[in-house]
């Protein structure tokens, strides 16, 4: 089979502008720096706005804003009877948690009594009773209040 002379210039001048217009159809990746527009060289500028900040992760075990920390067990159990309404003779020596407050299980006394020691302060005031949900594994993102 024999092509004309023609033919095969039309086939050689398809082929050669396919092969020019190939190198010029690529495009870098769109999280690359760089840009390729009218063939200059040019840097990309960044995104306006502030930067994305990832949030510190948080101290665990820890005691969340809300929560109680008793003084002693048993001003733990007058505040729990003052609660369900029975009458408690003397102060209560409780406080109500404000901060996410890095705290060290020391021991578990049922499901509703936790003694604690929170990280950091004083030895003399800086442990105390709590009926906070305070579960054996620290939920995902969280790292050791001993850090």
């Amino acid at each position: 089979m024999m092509l004309s002379m023609p033919r095969m210039l039309l086939i050689g001048a398809c082929l050669g502008t396919l092969a020019l217009a190939a190198p010029a159809q690529a495009q870098p990746s769109s999280n690359s720096d760089v840009s390729f527009d009218a063939g200059a060289l040019l840097l990309k500028k960044p995104k306006p706005g502030l930067p994305d900040v990832r949030a510190q992760p948080l101290a665990w075990p820890r005691l969340d804003p809300g929560a109680v920390l008793c003084r002693t067990e048993a001003d733990l159990e007058r505040l729990a009877a003052r609660r369900g309404g029975e009458a408690v003779d003397g102060p209560i020596d409780c406080r109500i948690i404000g901060t996410p407050t890095a705290i060290s299980i020391v021991q578990r006394s049922g499901p509703g009594k936790v003694e604690v020691k929170i990280s950091g302060a004083n030895a003399d005031s800086s442990s105390g009773w709590t009926d906070a949900w305070l579960p054996d594994k620290a939920p995902p993102g969280a790292t050791s209040a001993s850090r």
